[in-house]
């Protein structure tokens, strides 16, 4: 599914679909910590329903499958979902999946004790959004919003790889990070209260093929380049990592939001 948004990449179109095998097989890549910091605040947890909103390829519920809550999920993406479903049915997992825009879900009032959204929460219409999550949320129930990226500025090899997605995608709007809190809009600060936040860094490893392949997964790379330019992109990205280790480690950080639900 094309999706084009004039807040991203300057309105570029780009496909998730295109990329969704490379994303299952190379974005899973998220550190045990990352996972447990939220399970250490009492959430998605045993005894909880937890909504998973631009889920993907299901790694948040895959990931955290093992703390016992009961998972629900969504992509806007067929193409995520399917690869998703593909993965759960090879853990024997139990989680529903569905391909919905975060937008149109419509599930029944008090549905959830908690909804995530990983890696996504900046392409929801949040006005559209708001009063809908607030809607099939419990009382007390909470959002999570869950963030990680590299450190272009301190990491070298992250820093070079980004680089040469602008070379061939200038209108990419993904790079450049620095360590921050997640940006809440302030529609959503009108249904909830901003309960807690953290920031901090994380080193994840990586060989060769799997920053490779972690980079063709990027928007601005595999799920927005012709495959003209794709081909290119991948051969200048081999041999701007000739010299690189075998196996290293890229300079991430992470962030959490907690938003607990207004009465």
């Amino acid at each position: 599914m094309e999706i084009r948004d004039k807040r991203i990449d300057e309105g570029k179109a780009f496909d998730w679909g295109k990329t969704s095998e490379y994303y299952a097989r190379y974005r899973d890549i998220y550190p045990e910590e990352f996972y447990r910091r939220v399970a250490d605040r009492g959430l998605c947890v045993k005894g909880q329903k937890v909504l998973d909103l631009g889920t993907g390829t299901g790694v948040l519920p895959r990931n955290m499958y093992r703390y016992g809550a009961e998972w629900t999920a969504t992509d806007i993406s067929p193409g995520q979902i399917e690869q998703a479903k593909r993965l759960v049915a090879e853990s024997g997992m139990n989680i529903k999946f569905k391909a919905v825009s975060a937008e149109q879900i419509d599930f029944p009032s008090d549905s959830f004790d908690v909804i995530t959204a990983c890696q996504c929460f900046l392409y929801f219409d949040h006005k559209r959004v708001a009063p809908k999550l607030h809607r099939i949320l419990r009382k007390d129930g909470r959002i999570v919003i869950l963030y990680m990226a590299w450190l272009p500025f301190e990491d070298e090899i992250a820093g070079k790889s980004e680089e040469l997605v602008r070379k061939f995608n200038p209108e990419w709007t993904g790079g450049g990070e620095t360590k921050r809190p997640i940006s809440i809009p302030d529609v959503m600060l009108d249904y909830f209260d901003l309960e807690d936040h953290e920031e901090y860094d994380l080193k994840v490893p990586f060989t060769k093929k799997s920053w490779h392949g972690r980079m063709i997964a990027c928007r601005g790379v595999g799920a927005s380049l012709l495959s003209e330019d794709l081909a290119r992109w991948e051969t200048e990205h081999r041999k701007l990592l000739e010299n690189a280790p075998d196996r290293f480690e890229v300079l991430h950080y992470a962030a959490i939001s907690v938003l607990k639900r207004k009465d």
